[in-house]
């Protein structure tokens, strides 16, 4: 099987690698090898590659920037998703999409179904429900994956930037008024290996598997709770910090504005999700810890 996989440089895509070799021949590119904006040049790449499946983990996440600079997002995000899928239509391919839960307003206090009303707050938001609908109104063959607040132990993410702040500083205010899924990169890819298997050996039922789905960690969390758990575990590996948890001030959004609106309500259920394909999504304590070691370790050798 051919595997086309897009944005392997990032926190997915560097996981995806791995757990998607078992399944067949992965070939993977992300910038400058492939250009996003380009969308006459990634339509060619695909169709050279004439891959089986193709898995794209690459993405406009700069939510800030995105605000003054929303052409790029949505070519990014919408327009070469939509690409994407009209090459995986024609080829009969399966296409796997990263969205967001971004595409939501955050309000209310329950989690998230896949059938709910999307309704962005931020160009970024917007951006990837384009995106989702692109691949939609293609007609391919497809599973789009709504994930939130990813972490891994390489990139850009939140734990990590906690960490390396609590060994300089001495007192930290993180927010505590949006709740979410901490996510593992590690476990988004595991995920969509699994769910590619399962694709391939139910060929002639798997209409009915295709869609939306929800996979984030089970378990919720605030910024700060998260903050205070990823500070714990860093100290219970024994790193020298500046910050305890103790010294980790909660704050409202208000205190802490930003160009994008963050959604206030980021919980999303994963019922169908572990239903469909039988798999069971962790505490988000837990693969948060395992990261935080992971991390202290490297710092330590």
């Amino acid at each position: 099987m051919n595997i086309l996989l897009l944005g392997n440089t990032g926190q997915v895509g560097f996981e995806l690698q791995r757990t998607l070799a078992p399944l067949g021949k992965v070939t993977a590119f992300d910038f400058p090898d492939v250009d996003f904006l380009q969308l006459d040049q990634l339509a060619a790449l695909v169709h050279k590659h004439n891959p089986a499946v193709i898995v794209n983990a690459a993405a406009y996440t700069a939510v800030d920037k995105a605000e003054s600079d929303p052409a790029t997002a949505h070519t990014i995000n919408g327009a070469a998703v939509g690409v994407l899928a009209a090459q995986a239509k024609q080829l009969n391919a399966l296409l796997v999409h990263y969205s967001t839960d971004y595409v939501f307003n955050g309000s209310g206090t329950r989690p998230w179904i896949e059938t709910d009303t999307p309704q962005p707050l931020s160009v970024y938001g917007h951006s990837k429900l384009a995106g989702e609908t692109a691949i939609r109104n293609s007609g391919c063959n497809h599973f789009i994956l709504r994930t939130s607040w990813v972490y891994a132990a390489r990139g850009q993410n939140f734990v990590r930037t906690i960490l390396l702040l609590a060994a300089e500083r001495d007192s930290l205010s993180v927010i505590n008024d949006q709740i979410g899924a901490p996510t593992f990169a590690g476990f988004l890819a595991h995920s969509t290996a699994k769910m590619i298997e399962f694709y391939r050996a139910n060929a002639a039922s798997h209409a009915k598997h295709l869609g939306t789905y929800h996979v984030t960690a089970r378990g919720e969390a605030s910024w700060h709770t998260l903050a205070n758990y990823a500070v714990q575990c860093a100290l219970d590996c024994g790193a020298t910090l500046q910050v305890t948890p103790a010294r980790i001030t909660a704050i409202p959004t208000s205190q802490y504005p930003l160009p994008a609106p963050r959604p206030s309500n980021s919980r999303m259920c994963v019922d169908k999700f572990e239903g469909t394909f039988d798999i069971t999504c962790p505490d988000w304590r837990t693969d948060c810890r395992s990261v935080v070691t992971e991390l202290m370790r490297g710092a330590t050798s």
